[in-house]
């Protein structure tokens, strides 16, 4: 399109404001998926963390208080979950990133036909619903599982089904994708240059691999971890299904609370401290500066 004028101020104001409307349409349907299926729901579950209770368990939007919050804090039962929540979730982190960086870094220095096949089967999981997969661990797991009969052969282990070590088994293998992938994107655009240039300078591999590898990988290995501990933070279907009552943890907690305790104030409380640790790692992360996520 020519003009057949000058360009002036005006006319450049009227060019900007029309891009600005124009990204503005392009963007709206997000900015209503984010604001009635994000925000919304998350105002909601703010404002009845302050909400009181009936005395049939109702929630009641009125006597506003700090009780579930406050109780977040010094009920013993509470913390001993939460920290049991954390400390599974940092131990899958640790777990997928010492499976999956090997795994990545194998991956990204095979050929590319290769390294496609090997993507392929590092997502042919995620072409199965988590639940059945979840529950194809219970049955391995179980009292005639292959894993038990396993166990029990080699007379090193029995039964591993309610048990903490499942929750491990079922919480690492559903979300070790989620580390193998980012490492893999890090590893595969690495400069493997400045490591012939290391070897050159008479670096052992390891060596090698300690100075210039591991730290030019570390967005991925922040990445990954991200990716990793918030879901594992928040699990409730791989708890539920492999670890039972006698392993719970704070996702099936924060259910207890709105379909059996009816305390939808602490349910919502809970949701909220579970929501402000996951936005810490995610600030961590971008604070960092990675851009592989």
């Amino acid at each position: 399109m020519t003009t057949d004028g000058p360009v002036t101020a005006e006319l450049e104001a009227a060019a900007d404001r029309a891009e600005s409307r124009r990204g503005l349409f392009l963007a709206l349907p997000s900015y209503i998926y984010l604001l009635f299926l994000f925000a919304l729901p998350l105002l909601i579950i703010g404002v009845y963390s302050f909400a009181s209770r009936s005395r049939t368990g109702m929630p009641k939007l009125e006597g506003w208080n700090l009780d579930s919050i406050t109780k977040l804090f010094t009920d013993d039962l509470i913390r001993s979950i939460f920290a049991r929540s954390l400390i599974v979730a940092v131990l899958t982190t640790v777990f997928c990133l010492l499976v999956g960086y090997p795994f990545a870094y194998y991956i990204a220095t095979r050929s590319e036909k290769m390294r496609n096949i090997l993507l392929v089967f590092v997502m042919i999981p995620f072409w199965t619903n988590f639940l059945v997969r979840t529950y194809a661990w219970r049955v391995l797991l179980g009292e005639d599982g292959l894993i038990t009969a396993l166990g029990r052969f080699l007379n090193l282990w029995d039964s591993m089904l309610f048990t903490l070590p499942a929750v491990y088994i079922g919480l690492v293998y559903g979300f070790l994708p989620f580390m193998v992938l980012p490492l893999y994107a890090s590893i595969e655009r690495l400069d493997w240059s400045l490591v012939e240039a290391a070897r050159d300078l008479y670096a052992s591999g390891w060596v090698a691999f300690r100075k210039v590898t591991l730290p030019l990988t570390k967005q991925g290995i922040i990445a990954g971890s991200i990716l990793v501990f918030i879901p594992s933070l928040g699990a409730y279907v791989t708890p539920d299904i492999l670890g039972g009552a006698k392993t719970t943890l704070i996702g099936n907690y924060v259910v207890n609370q709105f379909l059996t305790a009816r305390n939808w104030p602490l349910g919502s409380s809970l949701s909220m401290a579970i929501m402000m640790v996951m936005l810490v790692a995610t600030v961590f992360y971008f604070r960092s500066g990675a851009k592989t996520l």
